[in-house]
Parts: C-alpha cells; sequence; structure tokens
C-alpha cells in the first residue's frame, strides 16, 4: 500500500500511515493502539478533533503536502499526463487508508470523536473523500479545494512571520477577531485601505501602503482587520522586522508562484541616522532590476511620515546656485517614504472621537456603568496614561472590567 509517488514518496519509517499499515498487517493491536494515540494529539493540536479522526488525520497529510500536482493544482494549471497519473496512483492508495478505520478496531475507537474543532475545512473534507467512489473522484475533490483555499501552511493560516529559513504559520486563534467596525472613526482612512486592498486582490493596479500617525491610533489593528475581512478572498499576511531586510528578496521571489496575494508588512518602521537597511527595501518597492511580483503588496506603518530620522547636518552638502537645490542626502532618506504610493494619516483622536472610542469600547464589552461617570474617568485615565488614543481606550475599559467589576 506505502509508498506513493507523490505524497508519501519520502514518508519515513516512522510515519503513521507506514507505521500503521504495518501494524494491522501484523495485528499489533498495542502498536495500533500507540498510533492512536498520536493522531488524538495531532488533531487537538491542528484543531480538527471531532468526527473520524484517521480520516481528517488523512486529509491533513493531502491538504499539506506541497508537490508538483498540488502546487499546479492551486495555480488552477491542469496536470495533465503523467503527473495526473501519479495523482490517481496516489489517491488510490489514500482511499484504501481511508478504508482501515472500517476494518481495524482499534481505528474504531476514533471513528466518531467527540470534540471541539475550530478548522472547520478538515471534517467536512475529509467525509467527501471517506465517501469517494474512484479515485478519479477522490481527485476532483481534491483538486477542487486545492484550487480554492490552495495547499500547504497557506491553506490553513493567515498570518506569518520570516524565519532563518522558512515562514512560521501565526496561530489564527492569536491573531483575534478584530474587524473594521473596532476601529471607532478614521472612516476616510479606513475605505482608502480597503479600496487598495479590493484591486489588489481582483488584479487590478495597487499600491504599496504606508500608515503613518500617532501612536495607538489603529495603524497595525487595521492590518489584522484586512487580514480577517478578506482571508477567504486569498489574502495572506507575512509580518517581517527590519533586520531581515536582507532577505526581502528572497522572500519574495518564494512567494511568486503562489496563487494568493501576500502583502508583507512592516510593523513600526523607522530608521536611525546610522542606519542602512532602508536600502534593501527601497530595491524592492520600487527600483531594482528585478520587478517585484504582481502578488505581492509592501504595507508599513510608522510614527514617522518619512520614515527614516532627519538632522539639520543632512542639509550640509546644499549648493546655492541662483537658486537653492535640495540636499542630496535629504532626497536620499525621503526617497524611501516616496516609493509608497499611497500614505495614510492615522492622527490622534479628538476629545469627542475620543469620548466616542471609549462607549463604543464599553458598549461591546458590555460594562454597564454611568456614562457620564465612563467619561470623567476616560478623561483621567488618558492625562496619566500617554494621550487620547484608541489604544489609550482600550486599556481603559480592560481595567474598568478587570479591576473595578
Amino acid at each position: 500500500m506505502i509508498p506513493s509517488i507523490l505524497f508519501l514518496y519520502n514518508a519515513p519509517e516512522d510515519s503513521l500511515p507506514v507505521l500503521m499499515s504495518k501494524a494491522i498487517a501484523l495485528t499489533k493491536t498495542e502498536e495500533a493502539f500507540k498510533i492512536v494515540h498520536k493522531i488524538i494529539a495531532i488533531a487537538c493540536e491542528n484543531n480538527y478533533a471531532a468526527g473520524n479522526l484517521w480520516h481528517n488525520y488523512l486529509t491533513h497529510l493531502i491538504l499539506s503536502n506541497e508537490n508538483p500536482f498540488s502546487l499546479a493544482s492551486e495555480r488552477r494549471e491542469a496536470p495533465e499526463g503523467s503527473l495526473m497519473d501519479f495523482a490517481l496512483h496516489d489517491f488510490e492508495i489514500f482511499r484504501k487508508l481511508f478504508r482501515l478505520s472500517d476494518s481495524d478496531l482499534s481505528l474504531a475507537y476514533i471513528k466518531d470523536f467527540r470534540g471541539i474543532c475550530a478548522n472547520s475545512l478538515i471534517p467536512s473534507l475529509s467525509l467527501q473523500l471517506s465517501n469517494a467512489n474512484s479515485a478519479d473522484e477522490f481527485c476532483k475533490i481534491v483538486s477542487a479545494f486545492y484550487k480554492r483555499y490552495g495547499v500547504g501552511i497557506f491553506a490553513f493560516n493567515r498570518a506569518f512571520r520570516l524565519g532563518s529559513n522558512s515562514l512560521i504559520p501565526v496561530p489564527n486563534k492569536n491573531i483575534g477577531d478584530v474587524n473594521f467596525d473596532d476601529i471607532v472613526g478614521y472612516e476616510i482612512q479606513k475605505n482608502e485601505l480597503i479600496s487598495n486592498t479590493k484591486a489588489f486582490l481582483e488584479g487590478r493596479p495597487a499600491n504599496n501602503v504606508l500608515l503613518y500617525g500617532d501612536g495607538g491610533t489603529g495603524k497595525s489593528t487595521s492590518i489584522k482587520a484586512l487580514l480577517n475581512e478578506f482571508f477567504a478572498d486569498g489574502l495572506r499576511v507575512v509580518e517581517i522586522y527590519k533586520h531581515q531586510f536582507r532577505d526581502i528578496l528572497r522572500l519574495t521571489e518564494s512567494l511568486r508562484r503562489r496563487n494568493y496575494k501576500f502583502i508583507i508588512f512592516i510593523d513600526d518602521l523607522s530608521f536611525e541616522e546610522n542606519e542602512i537597511e532602508y536600502k534593501y527595501l527601497k530595491a524592492v518597492i520600487e527600483g531594482g532590476i528585478e520587478t517585484k511580483p504582481d502578488n505581492v503588496l509592501i504595507y508599513a506603518t510608522s510614527n514617522r511620515r518619512h520614515i527614516i530620522r532627519e538632522n539639520w547636518s543632512d542639509r550640509d552638502d546644499m549648493e546655492h546656485n541662483g537658486d537653492i537645490h535640495r540636499s542630496d542626502t535629504v532626497e536620499e532618506k525621503l526617497s524611501l517614504a516616496s516609493r509608497f504610493g499611497i500614505a495614510i494619516n492615522y492622527s490622534s483622536p479628538t476629545r469627542k472621537e475620543y469620548h466616542e472610542i471609549v462607549l463604543k469600547l464599553a458598549e461591546k464589552s458590555g460594562l454597564d456603568v454611568d456614562i457620564n461617570a465612563l467619561i470623567k474617568g476616560a478623561d483621567t485615565w488618558e492625562l496619566r496614561h500617554g494621550g487620547m488614543s484608541g489604544r489609550t481606550a482600550k486599556q481603559y475599559i480592560d481595567y474598568k472590567l478587570g479591576v473595578e467589576n
């Protein structure tokens, strides 16, 4: 039954499908139960611990495996010839693996597992695959999933960080369920950001975006809201840090041929006078010999409009020849900000807007207090905690919920 050509071609001898096949063939019940224990642990870790866990596990293997067939299907290229023959060969093996739960008593314990399932994609798909009557039908079901959701880590995760050699998924639960309604005010800013992102997702011309302004005003929260709103449309976010800019070309090249739209997100972007990493970023945004992939945009947040700190000494090389020409040093530093096609300003709210944010957050959290007392407390809080902002308002409401209630 094992090995397959595309999906389990490199399956180690201690992989679960191999071990389960051997255990059942040799009627090693004790070994089979050890594997069942591993299957339960993996299901709980990946949030699909409901239904037939053996089927769910096999489905997870299929959806996680990046190979020539799955990647071609994700790009909506129709695999044909030998590649399709190999896929059908593998899917017939998987159909036999699915049927193990009907013949093995140890797997019967997890045929109807009752637990928590946050990842609803895997159980629903595994049910379809278990009912497939042929390798061809099995193949059509899997291919349809690849075309809609993709394959590998991008199929299940919304956000990623750049590791030393690979992308590291950020658990979806760590992102939160924030949406644009949670950002009170800033309607013009939100609409401009949404419009540019929609154009990007629909394949129309779109710009890199710089969100700049005061701290705590919702710049980073807006990116999270974008991700939550447009995940189903193929949007993924990869966050990188300043020290990783040397690897940004490698990153964009690895994303070029994936059938997703990627936002490379840089939070709190700024450079001091002696930092030169911005030169790597400039080359990727616009101006390098290799064009940026059409499926990649760069969104950054910064407290500075021009990102790079300026000093009066930068103007020492000014030339005076009739007219005053701008310093070359200043031009060099300002050129990074100018390469973001859209710059959106998030300024601190007025006092009235600050009060509206406090009231909205209180209502959403179910905090039942006198409005006048709430506003008075919010004004006192902002004087002691960094001024008026959405972040300050959130901290005040959390304080009310956690300490005073």
